[in-house]
């Protein structure tokens, strides 16, 4: 079975338990899924992961979702299967550098570029702005756009992250805090970025599709949600 080498034998123990045939039915039934977390987390991965590599970690997390889940399949199994699956191709992929020194520094350059040209025209610089700025093309800039968003979730995450593991020694209450926080945080937030982060997280829509809501180009959508981010981690990093 698929990646059975991954499971200790405690695990599994603690697994609802499934006939081989009944967990091949279900991979297929909600493979869909796998799919469906790749295209949420492009922002994450980049376009330059190896899409079988994603499917094989993704069919791993659905396999831990179906297997852990404790009871038959029901209308919620759907979304608690996402978040194992979107889990299991973040927890992968951020052991590795998939990201090329040269390719982060240049999405470095694209941010000072772009609060270059702002303070200049005094307005948002379009994407075509910025490509002949830096004379490249939009597939590069939207590939660009994808990794300077990506370190700032990334960043988010491990202030997140950082925050939970301090409150978890000094108070019980850590998670109830940690999610006032964000809440507080949130509400503080212009409408427009309230938004874009409500589509991204709560429907979990990926940036094309966030794009075709907000009628703006995706490499837009990606700069607006690596600000709304940035402005996030800025704001509970002060809170």
């Amino acid at each position: 079975m698929l990646a059975e080498q991954h499971w200790s034998e405690s695990e599994q123990q603690h697994c609802f338990r499934l006939t081989p045939q009944e967990e091949t039915r279900l991979l297929q039934q909600y493979g869909y899924l796998v799919k469906r977390a790749a295209a949420h987390l492009r922002s994450m991965l980049g376009s330059a992961v190896d899409k079988d590599d994603l499917q094989q970690i993704g069919l791993i997390g659905l396999l831990s979702a179906i297997r852990r889940y404790g009871r038959q399949t029901d209308e919620q199994f759907e979304s608690y299967a996402f978040k194992r699956v979107r889990g299991a191709m973040l927890d992968e992929f951020r052991k590795l550098d998939w990201r090329p020194r040269l390719l982060r520094q240049q999405a470095h350059q694209l941010r000072d570029a772009c609060r270059e040209l702002q303070r200049q025209l005094g307005r948002p610089v379009t994407d075509e702005e910025l490509c002949q700025h830096l004379q490249i093309s939009l597939e590069d800039l939207l590939e660009l756009q994808y990794v300077a968003q990506a370190e700032a979730m990334e960043s988010l995450d491990q202030l997140l992250s950082g925050q939970a593991e301090e409150q978890l020694g000094s108070s019980n209450l850590s998670a109830l805090e940690l999610k006032l926080s964000l809440e507080k945080v949130m509400a503080s937030l212009p409408e427009r970025s309230k938004l874009l982060l409500h589509l991204y997280y709560t429907y979990e829509l990926n940036m094309k599709e966030i794009a075709l809501v907000l009628n703006l180009t995706e490499s837009r959508v990606c700069q607006l949600h690596r600000q709304s981010v940035e402005l996030v981690s800025k704001k509970l990093a002060q809170w």
